[in-house]
């Protein structure tokens, strides 16, 4: 993109916050992070490389964002009753709706590092290596998070591999099968 590359941010604000609120779990503080990483890519526009994944460096400033915060905190907020998780997103008003609630309660059981590999390949459909850049892992680690991260979903959820799962959410449903999420 030719031109300053702030006006392209904007674009990733709904990519953004819905990673935000995969690793947070939390509208509010997912909104702060957001605020925060936007701030941050703001001040840091020189830094940023043009002809390079304007999305891949946001995300990390994110992710980098969120592991500075919880660093900081010193302790992880426990969510045993499913308080955060349920202010998420608003439910699917039709048969999807228990489904969803499975898959949230099983989704949350997952390492931050297998939710944010998922997130990553699956719901936002990064590709292993600019997963593995956004995470400073190796490509390896990355595909075996989401492997085991997508095997220990299948078993929480009670799934075998003839078996679908019946769900409106596109992106939730790269997350557990591998595939890409349909385009919008």
């Amino acid at each position: 993109m030719s031109g300053d590359p702030r006006d392209e941010i904007v674009q990733h604000l709904p990519a953004l916050r819905a990673f935000a609120l995969s690793l947070t779990r939390n509208g509010a503080v997912a909104d702060d992070m957001v605020q925060d990483t936007l701030v941050k890519a703001w001040s840091k526009i020189s830094t940023f490389e043009a002809g390079t994944n304007m999305r891949a460096w946001l995300f990390t400033i994110l992710r980098n964002t969120y592991y500075s915060n919880r660093r900081k905190a010193g302790r992880e907020v426990s969510d045993a009753d499913g308080i955060f998780t349920e202010s998420l997103s608003e439910k699917p008003a039709h048969d999807g709706r228990l489904q969803m609630a499975d898959f949230r309660r099983a989704f949350v059981q997952l390492t931050d590092e297998q939710r944010e590999a998922l997130i990553l390949v699956g719901a936002q459909g990064f590709s292993y290596e600019a997963a593995a850049e956004t995470c400073g892992v190796a490509v390896g680690t990355i595909k075996s998070r989401v492997n085991r991260a997508r095997a220990r979903l299948a078993e929480l959820l009670h799934m075998d591999d003839a078996e679908g799962l019946e769900m409106t959410d596109q992106a939730t449903m790269a997350v557990v099968t591998g595939g890409r999420p349909a385009a919008r």
